[in-house]
């Protein structure tokens, strides 16, 4: 049984709820000239997976207002299998910060380990388009 407030027990739920696993292949038509994943095609998994994680704690709509201190530990060659891990990080009033992780492995062994990461900022939209509170509904 947990020690939390009931509003604080129900948010760490819809958190753990909302981790979002995405798998993907990074086939040639993917990359640049040096055969890598493109950071720009990594971004928009980065912001999908985030906007996935976002959506599933909070059910409204949202947008991203922020990509912030995205670190591109190594490049991702093609033929890689990555996985983006997409997690809730902090609930403000109207926003929703998530951090994604990007894993990559070779398809031919079990080696895995992280290879860029960063943080992705959403800011719910109430029926007039501007910003609602996030938590309003619990």
């Amino acid at each position: 049984m947990s020690n939390l407030p009931p509003s604080e027990a129900l948010i760490a739920k819809r958190m753990a709820h909302a981790v979002t696993r995405v798998t993907k292949t990074v086939f040639p038509g993917r990359t640049n000239h040096h055969n890598t994943l493109f950071g720009g095609e990594a971004l928009a998994w980065m912001d999908e997976a985030a906007f996935i994680a976002a959506t599933r704690f909070c059910r409204k709509p949202l947008v991203t207002v922020c990509s912030d201190r995205v670190d591109f530990k190594e490049s991702i060659p093609a033929g890689s299998i990555i996985e983006l891990v997409a997690k809730i990080e902090h609930v403000g009033r109207t926003s929703i910060k998530v951090h994604v992780d990007i894993f990559v492995e070779n398809m031919y062994n079990d080696d895995q380990h992280k290879a860029i990461s960063g943080n992705f900022t959403f800011v719910a939209l109430g029926t007039d388009r501007k910003p609602t509170p996030v938590l309003a509904d619990f």
